[in-house]
């Protein structure tokens, strides 16, 4: 059996099959999905680069969050996407405001002491419960499509800056191996 990808012509999501999940090229919400497997690959492939000891280093905000904290963070609110998905498919979700900052103190607070290989595989079990639920509503809404793009793209976007900028210098912080030859 081969790794799932995505297919098409126009897609201008990455061809990983670690994260990748197909699309149809047909109905609606292609793009925000296209969005949102761009938007994990390359999030994932900054994590990926780290060490374990380098994810948990405090410093991606100066609150004192690590790249655990942010990986926390964002499988957190795609955990939440999902229980928003399924509320939705049960017709039992009510639209209505949620507490962001209230929510990511919770977040934070609930994964805080969780060791990162942990906090990284719940992140993906979180995007791909996300993405079944959502998959499986029968029709795109403003509510389904908002949260696909808050807990995913659009989410993703948000950290991706300051996620490039911790991970460049937290290479750069590696010891430098000796050249071949040279001692």
């Amino acid at each position: 059996m081969s790794e799932p990808t995505l297919s098409g012509p126009s897609t201008s999501a990455p061809q990983c099959t670690r994260c990748a999940v197909a699309i149809p090229l047909d109905g609606t919400d292609v793009e925000a999905r296209r969005a949102e497997a761009a938007g994990w690959h390359e999030f994932h492939s900054l994590v990926d680069q780290l060490t374990v000891s380098e994810a948990n280093e405090p410093g991606y905000f100066s609150e004192g969050w690590s790249v655990c904290d942010v990986v926390g963070h964002v499988g957190a609110w795609m955990a939440q996407a999902g229980q928003m998905f399924e509320q939705m498919g049960a017709g039992t979700y009510v639209e209505g405001e949620l507490d962001v900052d209230e929510a990511n103190a919770r977040f934070l607070e609930m994964m805080r002491g969780i060791p990162f290989e942990t906090v990284h595989t719940q992140a993906w079990a979180a995007r791909w419960w996300m993405l079944r639920v959502w998959s499986r509503l029968p029709e795109p809404t403003a509510s389904n499509s908002r949260w696909l793009a808050t807990a995913g793209g659009e989410h993703y976007a948000e950290h991706l800056p300051r996620l490039h900028v911790w991970t460049q210098e937290l290479i750069a912080r590696r010891p430098k191996k000796p050249s071949p030859g040279k001692e």
